[in-house]
């Protein structure tokens, strides 16, 4: 597995985590009894739908990009894009700028 799947794993254990953790204070806090439900995990989409990249996917693939040496190559993205750095990015406009980012041999 990449870096990246097990960082995103541990960020959704960290929301379940805390989505418990709120649950139980809102039991005490009310002072009675209260019914804790798991909540529902989330269906895995259909492969046909595009995956939602995230800032932390781009950042990580962009970072190697630069390490690699081509790191005036992904400041001439970020500005191709209307940024000087990444969070300033449309995320809609993420999975363009992978497929740019990928393209840099």
């Amino acid at each position: 597995m990449s870096k990246i799947k097990l960082l995103l794993d541990v960020v959704s254990d960290l929301r379940a985590l805390a989505d418990s953790v709120q649950a139980v204070a809102d039991a005490i806090a009310s002072n009675g009894p209260h019914e804790i439900t798991k909540p529902e995990q989330p269906k895995p989409e259909n492969q046909s739908e595009e995956k939602q990249l995230t800032l932390e996917e781009v950042r990580a693939v962009l970072a190697e990009k630069s390490h690699d040496g081509f790191t005036a190559e992904v400041r001439a993205l970020l500005e191709k894009y209307g940024a000087s750095k990444l969070s300033q990015i449309d995320p809609s406009k993420y999975a363009a700028l992978l497929a740019d980012a990928e393209g840099l041999k």
